[in-house]
């Protein structure tokens, strides 16, 4: 049984690809140096906050794209945030 992605997803899906993949370069340079001088905590706070809502929203529609996407970048996300409130 196959199934077809409708031709709107096609443009979901290259968007949340792009967008998340984007967000890793600077998540895994976080991750690594543990230097979160530079970044915003109130950027990074309203992001964090943003991208949760936006999992939820693509949970309540059933949009996998929205969905894959945001529940990649939250974990990133909140690691970050959570590395800034700690180190500065």
């Amino acid at each position: 049984m196959t199934t077809s992605i409708p031709p709107g997803d096609w443009l979901g899906y290259i968007a949340a690809t792009l967008t998340t993949v984007a967000f890793i370069p600077q998540a895994w340079r976080t991750l690594r140096t543990r230097d979160t001088r530079a970044l915003s905590l109130g950027m990074y706070l309203v992001f964090t906050v943003g991208v949760a809502f936006w999992l939820g929203y693509g949970l309540a529609l059933g949009a996998w794209p929205i969905i894959v996407s945001n529940a990649i970048t939250l974990p990133l996300a909140g690691t970050i945030l959570i590395l800034k409130l700690r180190h500065g």
